[in-house]
């Protein structure tokens, strides 16, 4: 009987720790970081839409500038106040990594938010988001800029090239990367975000340009992941990791298409209005 309540104590005194845990993952603290992030992350999509429809319309400005977040901080950067608005950036992107790993630890908001699918998909995320919020707040820090997307893309891929079984693993990658933009497309074309909306907040008059934001800024981000998963696979293939491109050679890419500058036109005004869409969530998602 004595060894029963102990455990029982036990399992009280564990089960307190992760309540009060999970309580102070949903604090107002996570809350305020994950708008502030996915307020920080729409800047960057309709920074990147910017630079590349200056690029698609033949005309950057003489600033050289990468369709990419290294390129968006740098753009950032010369504004009023540049140094103050990358921090900020930098910030609201720890934040969202921050809500990720709680998502990742705790489950997320929803009758489904606890699945393991959906904690190893916020796991992804937080990742993805650190590594943005390191490369913006190390422009700051070192006072210089990271490398592009492409520059990173292919020395990371260089370097898994020359491991052991390197070809495969730089080819699961590269499908791994097109899987995601596949899949950011169909949730976006099946609008799933809108289970993640609190209604209250949204603001009246503006339910059909959620969706139109949504779905064509969700699809031309999906259409640009997808772009960059099919080089990484294609440098897998040939053993070339000048092959592998970042958001800039995917976008670029789409120039050198059929359609020409228009298709390039057409996904960066959908990655400006992602970042609109980024910006709407900050007020309206349920976090």
């Amino acid at each position: 009987m004595a060894a029963t309540g102990v455990l029982r104590g036990l399992r009280s005194a564990r089960t307190g720790k992760t309540g009060k845990a999970r309580r102070a993952a949903r604090s107002s603290a996570v809350d305020i970081g994950a708008r502030w992030g996915l307020a920080a992350r729409g800047v960057l999509y309709v920074l990147i839409g910017i630079l590349a429809l200056r690029i698609a319309l033949g005309d950057d400005g003489g600033s050289g500038n990468e369709a990419d977040s290294s390129g968006a901080v740098r753009e950032l950067a010369r504004q009023p106040w540049g140094e103050v608005l990358v921090w900020a950036v930098g910030i609201g992107l720890v934040g969202l990594a921050v809500w990720r790993f709680t998502e990742a630890v705790f489950g997320a908001s929803g009758p489904d938010g606890s699945k393991q699918g959906k904690r190893a998909l916020s796991a992804v995320r937080c990742v993805f988001y650190g590594f943005m919020a390191v490369s913006v707040l190390s422009f700051v820090i070192a006072s210089k800029g990271g490398s592009g997307s492409d520059a990173t893309s292919q020395d990371l891929t260089a370097r898994a090239l020359e491991l052991p079984l390197g070809r495969w693993l730089v080819g699961f990658a590269g499908l791994v990367v097109m899987g995601i933009g596949v899949g950011v497309g169909v949730r976006a074309a099946r609008r799933t975000f809108r289970k993640h909306l609190e209604k209250a907040k949204l603001p009246r008059g503006l339910d059909r340009t959620v969706d139109v934001l949504g779905v064509v800024g969700g699809l031309a981000r999906g259409l640009i992941y997808t772009a960059a998963g099919v080089f990484v696979v294609s440098a897998a293939l040939h053993y070339d990791p000048d092959e592998a491109k970042g958001m800039d050679g995917a976008l670029r890419s789409l120039a050198r298409t059929p359609a020409g500058p228009w298709l390039l036109i057409l996904v960066a005004g959908g990655l400006v209005l992602f970042g609109l869409f980024s910006c709407l969530l900050a007020r309206c998602r349920r976090v």
